[in-house]
């Protein structure tokens, strides 16, 4: 078994109950690791056999596009295409972090994080 991180995805989406967040929108923070059996990859030398985190920051970006009250149900969906789409993924881990959030303090973030096996 092997870990896959993708790190720091940057994107400005439009997440939040407030009808406000959907207008405006805000910065957000989205890191994903991927477990997977990484030997046939480590033998071959083979983009097929292995995780390609160019899909996995396409899935990202593709998600955070998608407007969404929760960021659970955003990072739920990034969980749901990612084990769809990537056959070899045993399990995935995504944090989503909102930057500044409008929560009436000096806060430099939330984040969620979930993860979910095969």
């Amino acid at each position: 078994m092997g870990i896959i991180k993708v790190t720091n995805i940057q994107v400005y989406a439009y997440h939040g109950c407030l009808v406000e967040e959907g207008k405006i929108g805000s910065d957000y923070r989205v890191d994903v690791e991927v477990k997977a059996n990484l030997q046939p990859s480590a033998e071959s030398d083979q983009l097929k056999d292995t995780v390609d985190y160019v899909q996995i920051n396409r899935i990202v970006k593709e998600e955070m596009a998608i407007r969404s009250k929760l960021l659970e149900h955003v990072a739920k969906r990034i969980i749901d295409r990612i084990l769809k789409e990537i056959e070899i993924a045993n399990e995935v881990t995504v944090e989503v972090s909102k930057i500044n959030p409008p929560i009436g303090g000096n806060v430099e973030q939330v984040t969620i994080q979930m993860t979910l096996n095969r």
